[in-house]
């Protein structure tokens, strides 16, 4: 199976499963891991995901053995199944942890960055790897990288398709945390745990905000945050993180679908 989903105490586990491959993507991969939100985001006690990849890298990007040779219009077509698993992934109600394992590269590099919040092992890079083929960044890459780096860093990472460390990753605002590898996993579940056991109608609010405020003016937002923050108001994690505060206790949130 090119895709393991693992259940946890509501949350759930997704590994990109090509070990021998360096999980490279290809059109079947992406089409099971698509599936597998599909049934996190259907299933009422999965309030969060964590994705990783199996064996010594999180994702080697496009499995260039499936291209060789194909047509212009065909490596466009891979982006017919990539692009709405990128979509997906930005507008799943769900807080999803990445766990950076090894190279992310290529499309690997913009899956993890579509996620809402990413950890790397210290042994993980980046590497936006278009550029050694002849290619542009997809999967997001090209809207992704500015927001994220800045336009100036985000052309030289396009353009030499250097490896960036984790490390450095972290310092520019990339991503959110690099830990040592033995601890990535811990890690990368006990965040999982936290999230899911949030108020996640709220973090799900929380997301299409953030996504918005990258087109929207001043004003725009302002109009969006006071109708989200109406929805949230009237949601019972609201009412019972109140009355957590009131009483002094930890909130017990229902979550998303309650």
């Amino acid at each position: 199976m090119t895709i393991l989903v693992e259940s946890h105490a509501h949350y759930r586990l997704i590994t990109l499963n090509r070990p021998e491959r360096l999980n490279a993507l290809t059109v079947e991969m992406a089409d099971a891991l698509s599936a597998a939100l599909d049934a996190a985001e259907a299933e009422e006690s999965c309030r969060a995901l964590l994705i990783t990849g199996a064996g010594r890298a999180f994702c080697a990007g496009q499995d260039l053995t499936a291209i060789v040779g194909i047509a212009p219009a065909e490596i466009g077509g891979l982006l017919d199944h990539y692009n709405p698993l990128i979509r997906k992934l930005r507008a799943l109600p769900l807080p999803v942890v990445c766990a950076v394992n090894g190279v992310a590269a290529g499309a690997g590099a913009n899956l993890a960055l579509a996620c809402d919040i990413v950890l790397a092992g210290e042994g993980a890079s980046f590497v936006q790897a278009f550029a050694r083929i002849g290619l542009i960044p997809d999967c997001g890459g090209t809207w992704f990288l500015p927001r994220l780096v800045g336009m100036a860093r985000a052309r030289a990472l396009a353009m030499l398709a250097e490896p960036l460390p984790a490390r450095i990753a972290a310092e520019w605002g990339m991503i959110w945390q690099v830990v040592a590898d033995d601890r990535l996993m811990l890690d990368g579940h006990a965040l999982a745990a936290r999230l899911a056991g949030g108020a996640t109608s709220g973090l799900a609010l929380t997301k299409n905000a953030l996504d918005a405020a990258e087109a929207n003016d001043l004003d725009d937002q302002l109009d969006l945050e006071r109708d989200l923050q109406e929805e949230a108001g009237a949601s019972p994690d609201h009412a019972e993180g109140v009355r957590a505060f009131l009483e002094k206790r930890p909130p017990v949130f229902a979550g998303r679908r309650s």
